[in-house]
């Protein structure tokens, strides 16, 4: 087993999961993934928790992707984080989750004050029956990979930064709702997303590919923009997708939307006609670059 957030089930976390497959299978066990609800710092320090990049369903399904079996879920409280680091292996570790191996990373921490470390957790387990191993981090760019530098890259609109300390596209889901069918006048549907993500990409046009849920086989090729329509005069944050060469119904699905490639920024256009020959555009470079991008199945 191993023990963390897993927001993002980033490189770093791929690399733990897939140390905690193999021993598993080597030993005709069970792997498991340990992971806490809600992020501890939504407790301990709320008034500087940053979003989450995944839902708890998401990251379950990720990691059962890549052979988890199991994602036992912790409810974090105040009183779970001042419980002693020799406590919380044996009562959690050892007693409720009977762990045989403890894969962290080579930086987990632990316990009260975070005081815990590899060190600690491989003398309980001497004590307790348990293995402890410590991996490395994965690097990118000479620097580990981390859930805050897959925000930051997320917050900027740089889903190919994002996507290389992923090891794939930053997805969204959401379901499709009711907008003001100004697409529709154009002559270019788009379909609303009310987000079940907390963690958009900054404003702006992206190429993308979409999932929904009643076509089997590949996703849909489209063209979404993030932003405040302030060619119409603004407004809330809107996700807005226009798939290609689609026109049915989908209000009330829920769609999943990878983004691949950003195409430009959100602007104001001086009416609707420049507005629209500018989509076109867009159409234009994301029927482009999604046929060249690999492992979309696109």
């Amino acid at each position: 087993m191993t023990v963390g957030n897993f927001d993002g089930v980033h490189r770093g976390h791929q690399a733990l999961a897939a140390a905690v497959v193999q021993e598993a299978r080597e030993a005709s066990g069970s792997s498991v993934v340990l992971g806490f609800d809600p992020h501890p710092s939504r407790v301990l320090s709320p008034e500087r928790a940053p979003a989450t990049l995944m839902t708890l369903e998401q990251r379950a399904e990720v990691l059962g992707g890549l052979g988890i079996d199991h994602l036992a879920v912790l409810p974090f409280t105040r009183e779970l984080s001042q419980e002693p680091a020799e406590a919380f292996a044996r009562s959690v570790l050892c007693e409720a989750l009977g762990a045989r191996v403890v894969i962290v990373g080579a930086n987990f921490r632990f316990g009260r004050a975070r005081a815990g470390d590899v060190e600690t957790l491989r003398g309980f387990g001497r004590q307790l029956g348990f293995r402890v191993a410590g991996i490395e981090p994965v690097l990118q760019d000479g620097a580990p990979i981390s859930s805050t530098r897959v925000r930051e890259a997320v917050a900027r609109g740089d889903v190919t930064a994002a996507r290389g300390l992923l090891g794939r596209s930053f997805f969204v889901d959401g379901v499709v709702v009711q907008g003001k069918g100004r697409g529709r006048t154009l002559g270019i549907p788009t379909a609303n997303l009310d987000p079940l993500n907390e963690t958009l990409p900054g404003g702006g046009v992206y190429a993308c590919a979409v999932w929904i849920p009643a076509e089997p086989g590949p996703p849909r090729r489209a063209v979404v923009n993030i932003g405040r329509r302030p060619t119409f005069g603004g407004g809330a944050l809107l996700l807005e997708a226009h798939l290609l060469d689609f026109a049915a119904d989908l209000y009330g699905l829920r769609l999943r939307i990878a983004f691949e490639e950003r195409l430009r920024d959100e602007r104001r256009f001086d009416g609707k006609d420049a507005l629209l020959a500018q989509i076109r555009l867009d159409i234009a470079a994301a029927r482009l670059l999604l046929e060249k991008l690999p492992g979309t199945g696109l």
